[in-house]
């Protein structure tokens, strides 16, 4: 009498059918699809045993099954991504998800490097400087008007330039006759000394210190010899081709000032009225 060999689940001959063996006795194919094959979360029908079978996180899929909810593509062998539960694939993921390039207008994809600014995005490599159309990466940037510029070439186009070297000032600098200089080029045409935060004066639009403007082009006293430059409030008095500063216009004889007085002239020097009777 020959042994049964039956199915281990419904008890019914295996001779003459296809059978799968496993640990606990060999079962028919249709025992065996029910009691080990998974459901697919697509269809919610079973796995079979002879299907290619797919898996994400705890869910198994029939391969067929396993696509993008979008556009129904197959992602059996493409990159995915899961949103809320839906599989998408890279490119669905993008059109509804990703942020587009203020550049190009291609989507950034997930994970690719990006800069963002002002509630833009662009890709690494299309965030170009305005000027020089270099990658602007993780340089310092100045924005205008909805360009982007680096340093140089914002300075090179927008920054105001010294007067006299013509090159750009990035800070500080000081104004004269309405024009921009650098600290350091604002000297003195005589003696080359920094002119800036002192009293200085120009001639044929040429700056001068007070020492050299003096020096150069001012009247001197008929007394003390001194340039008369008029600067700081100063004053002097005048007469025909000669010169005095107030505190030197003074008789020569007994040194009372003579500004605002009557005096008379003897050669060279000035008298007063009192002086000038009394005789030599």
């Amino acid at each position: 009498m020959s042994e049964s060999f039956d199915c281990a689940k419904c008890s019914e001959s295996l001779y003459g059918r296809k059978y799968i063996q496993t640990d606990d006795g060999p079962y028919c194919v249709p025992c065996y699809d029910n009691t080990f094959a998974n459901t697919c979360a697509e269809c919610q029908q079973l796995i079979g045993h002879d299907s290619r079978e797919l898996f994400y996180e705890d869910r198994h899929f029939h391969e067929g099954c396993f696509r993008c909810c979008r556009c129904q593509r197959s992602l059996a062998d493409e990159p995915f991504t899961c949103q809320d539960n839906e599989l998408l694939c890279n490119d669905c993921y993008c059109s509804a998800f990703s942020s587009q390039c203020s550049a190009c207008g291609e989507p950034v994809m997930p994970g690719s490097r990006k800069l963002e600014y002002g509630g833009q995005t662009w890709h690494e490599h299309c965030f170009l400087c305005s000027g020089c159309e270099q990658p602007l990466g993780s340089r310092s940037f100045v924005p205008d008007k909805g360009a982007h510029y680096c340093v140089p070439c914002y300075e090179n186009k927008f920054a105001p330039r010294c007067a006299r070297c013509s090159k750009t000032l990035t800070q500080g600098g000081v104004t004269y006759r309405d024009q921009p200089w650098h600290r350091e080029c604002l000297v003195c045409t005589g003696c080359q000394t920094p002119l800036a935060g002192q009293q200085f004066t120009s001639r044929d639009d040429d700056p001068y210190c007070v020492a050299c403007f003096g020096e150069l082009f001012a009247p001197k006293c008929s007394s003390c010899k001194r340039p008369i430059t008029g600067l700081g409030g100063g004053k002097y008095v005048s007469f025909e081709d000669r010169h005095w500063h107030h505190s030197c216009f003074s008789c020569a004889r007994c040194s009372t000032s003579l500004v605002g007085q009557g005096f008379v002239p003897d050669g060279d020097q000035v008298l007063c009225q009192g002086c000038s009777q009394a005789g030599p």
